[in-house]
């Protein structure tokens, strides 16, 4: 168990870090709001980009048609002339 003076500088020191980081935190939200308004002025400053023109479109090339031509008949294998007994 603790003692009183333990808990008692325990909690000193916790106030003192949260004093640090309030002064902090404040000068970081300061920092944000400068920045900002610095963004702000340069995008009004920034002249506005205008729009990439595109490409005209390229021709397709022309594709020949290829000539149909009739397909084979199917023909029978020709069998192997049958072995003679000798």
């Amino acid at each position: 168990m603790s003692t009183a003076k333990q808990i008692k500088y325990r909690l000193g020191q916790a106030k003192k870090k949260l004093a640090k980081l309030n002064k902090e935190v404040t000068g970081t939200k300061n920092s944000i709001k400068k920045l900002e308004a610095q963004l702000k002025k340069a995008k009004t400053a920034a002249p506005k980009s205008k729009p990439k023109k595109k490409a005209p479109a390229r021709k397709k090339k022309v594709v020949r048609k290829k000539k149909v031509t009739r397909k084979k008949k199917a023909t029978r294998k020709k069998k192997a002339p049958a072995r003679r007994k000798r």
